[in-house]
């Protein structure tokens, strides 16, 4: 199993896939507290051109190469993960770079994980970011 506090502590930069400009949602929320205590978000939904002050994409292969993206953090049904990480595949193809690959609880796939693990990427598996980080950072 991954180290998800070494992920988190070497991390900058966090795309949301599935990030909801609802303030009421889950992805929203983590999102928020992501961006206050830190990190940079980029968000990917095809439906909106901005989410908490960012440009909002809408996919991930849609991030721009130059870009360095350090984590994917997945909101999406697990049968749309393995999408991710395909997107993710390709990107790294034009970029050379892996990200890892972080499912929010109730989101991985077998298929998502086993294709991402045997193309290079780190994959954590059913792991709320702001539960590891908030456990990491207590007040």
């Amino acid at each position: 199993m991954p180290d998800v506090e070494s992920i988190l502590s070497n991390a900058t930069t966090i795309a949301i896939v599935g990030l909801s400009p609802r303030p009421t949602r889950t992805s929203h929320k983590i999102a928020r507290y992501l961006q206050q205590v830190g990190y940079r978000i980029i968000p990917v939904n095809p439906f909106h051109e901005e989410i908490l002050g960012e440009k909002c994409y809408p996919s991930l292969d849609a991030v721009p190469d130059n870009e360095t993206i350090d984590i994917v953090d997945i909101f999406r049904r697990p049968r749309y993960t393995v999408d991710v990480v395909r997107d993710a595949i390709e990107r790294k193809a034009r970029t050379g770079r892996s990200p890892v690959i972080w499912t929010q609880i109730g989101v991985s796939s077998p298929e998502a994980e086993t294709l991402a693990t045997s193309s290079g990427f780190e994959y954590v598996r059913n792991r709320c970011t702001l539960v590891v980080h908030s456990s990491m950072n207590p007040s």
